[in-house]
């Protein structure tokens, strides 16, 4: 459940120079358009700031789904701060201000869709994908009737912009030989937004993440899924994964690796005790109900170790190029699992516990 919030449409990332003379420029024309955009450190627990100034400081966005399960966690219990690191959570009012802070250098890192990260690749950030996020749990969902992709010809799909949440429609029309242009699309605002439209019909076929396509199927009667992504992609298929500026990875190893390791024992910690886990992100982090939460979770985990999806999540790139969201495909040094391999040899214990990983 990676959720999608803010603008209905993803800004022109060409327009800005991320590394260039005009990149200090660049930013401040973003902010200012950005207007809503106070950068805000979100607040740690008592007693942490006390002791910030003895930590090293790692800047990251602050998503709302499930694919930063492990990221929220972490933070929450300030796993890495044992070696001198503390992660703060920068908030941003929207989706499309969480891709480009990091394009931009004002967070270190963040989760966030592979699409969204392949356009700000593309359009010359220096950021690198160096773990994974959340797996599985995007579904395509229509409403009675349109029980087949033939049905779907002239209906409105309810998605957002730049986004897996978009390209599965577009893979799912693909196979079966039916052209994207041949259905209407309308870009929401948010997912609470898309699932009302969906159930007050406004909406004819939606892509959205669970709980929410499981919720829709229940709630509106006859709804049908068409695909839960597993049939499309295979199981186990990437959503969102972990990016850092290329600056941290070079300059700051050591606190990036801190943070993948807190990811990892958080994600431990998931699994072996999913309810307490769930008990302490609901309400903190996660603005739903626990029911819901206990089904996001089971659908979506968070699983650090996305090395076995590394060509998937480069055969993509094939789809978004067709969508014409990017001009050159990119190549194997998009992805750096260095850091990852290193923090995985050096916890052979705690990798080892993990139910979820590539090996």
């Amino acid at each position: 459940m990676c959720d999608r919030i803010g603008c209905t449409h993803f800004p022109n990332l060409r327009t800005l120079d991320f590394t260039g003379t005009a990149a200090a420029s660049s930013r401040r024309r973003f902010l200012k358009g950005a207007a809503a955009a106070t950068t805000v450190t979100m607040a740690m627990g008592p007693g942490l700031m006390g002791s910030a100034q003895a930590a090293a400081g790692v800047k990251s966005t602050h998503g709302t789904g499930f694919c930063n399960l492990n990221l929220f966690l972490a933070h929450s219990r300030q796993y890495a701060k044992a070696e001198g690191v503390e992660l703060a959570f920068i908030n941003t009012p929207t989706f499309a201000e969480q891709v480009t802070f990091l394009g931009m250098g004002q967070v270190d890192i963040g989760l966030m869709p592979y699409t969204s990260f392949m356009a700000l690749y593309d359009a010359g950030a220096p950021v690198k994908i160096v773990a994974g996020g959340g797996v599985e749990g995007c579904a395509i969902v229509a409403q009675p009737g349109l029980d087949s992709p033939q049905k779907l010809k002239g209906k409105t799909l309810g998605t957002f912009q730049l986004d897996t949440l978009e390209v599965m429609p577009y893979d799912y029309l693909k196979k079966h030989g039916i052209p994207f242009k041949d259905v209407k699309v309308r870009y929401m605002g948010n997912t609470p937004e898309a699932v009302e439209a969906f159930k007050a019909g406004a909406l004819d076929w939606i892509c959205t993440i669970e709980p929410y396509a499981s919720a829709l199927v229940n709630d509106v009667k006859g709804a049908v899924m068409l695909t839960n992504g597993v049939d499309l992609y295979g199981k186990g298929y990437t959503d969102c994964v972990l990016a850092a500026r290329a600056s941290l990875i070079k300059d700051n190893p050591k606190a990036l690796k801190a943070i993948i390791k807190g990811m990892m024992q958080a994600q431990l910690d998931a699994e072996t005790g999913t309810e307490t886990v769930l008990k302490e992100l609901v309400g903190k982090y996660y603005k739903t109900s626990l029911e819901n939460a206990k089904i996001a979770q089971g659908k979506q985990p968070a699983i650090v170790d996305a090395r076995s999806q590394t060509d998937f999540i480069l055969q993509r790139v094939e789809s978004v190029m067709e969508m014409g969201y990017i001009k050159k495909k990119p190549g194997r040094d998009a992805i750096d699992w260095t850091l990852l391999e290193e923090v995985i040899k050096e916890n052979g214990d705690l990798y080892g516990k993990l139910k979820f990983k590539s090996a």
